[in-house]
């Protein structure tokens, strides 16, 4: 394994992380030297699967292992954005255009004080903060809110089985038809 992979379109594969604690708040990280806030994310490598990604990144991120989460459940599909212009680095090659995303939502059932940002040369992140449901999408930058959203609408059921938390009053109103029409296909016996 070795090098990012990024599909013939210019998407690179990626991998997301949404990390529940005991008491049903999202773990959001604090990006090194910025104000910016995040859930942990990475690329995937030539030959590596998604889950791979996810427990490799899962460790250098944050420095938890297998053993310190239970998967609930993963995306069915990829979730794509688009970088804007000003973010393309249009000198690499091959070029990358966005990222395709599998999202992992798991439950930590180690200590919270398991949490660590040294496993890796370069942490990316150095604080964390736990936050209610749909506070990370308000939080990150703009051109991954509706990944965030579509992440969180998809995967919330496998943390919240009695249904997810009322969105907020900010929820953007163009969002509601779209993504109330995303999750109603999702349900099991749906058209």
């Amino acid at each position: 394994m070795s090098g990012d992979w990024i599909d013939d379109e210019g998407f690179r594969a990626n991998v997301g992380i949404i990390l529940l604690n005991a008491d049903g708040k999202l773990m959001l990280a604090g990006r090194v030297g910025s104000r910016g806030w995040q859930f942990p994310q990475g690329g995937m490598l030539v030959g590596e699967d998604p889950e791979q990604a996810m427990f490799r990144e899962l460790r250098e991120e944050v420095g938890l292992a297998a053993e310190d989460v239970e998967v609930l459940g993963v995306t069915r599909d990829w979730i794509r954005y688009r970088l804007p212009k000003k973010y393309v680095r249009h000198k690499s090659m091959p070029l990358c255009i966005g990222q395709k995303q599998r999202w992992f939502m798991l439950r930590l059932v180690a200590p919270t004080d398991s949490l660590r940002f040294d496993l890796c040369d370069q942490p990316e992140f150095d604080r964390v903060r736990w936050v209610d449901f749909w506070r990370p999408v308000n939080e990150v930058i703009y051109f991954k809110r509706r990944v965030y959203a579509r992440a969180l609408h998809e995967l919330g059921s496998t943390a919240y089985p009695q249904g997810l938390p009322p969105r907020p009053r900010w929820w953007p109103k163009r969002w509601r038809t779209v993504f109330d029409k995303d999750i109603a296909t999702m349900q099991p016996g749906s058209a």
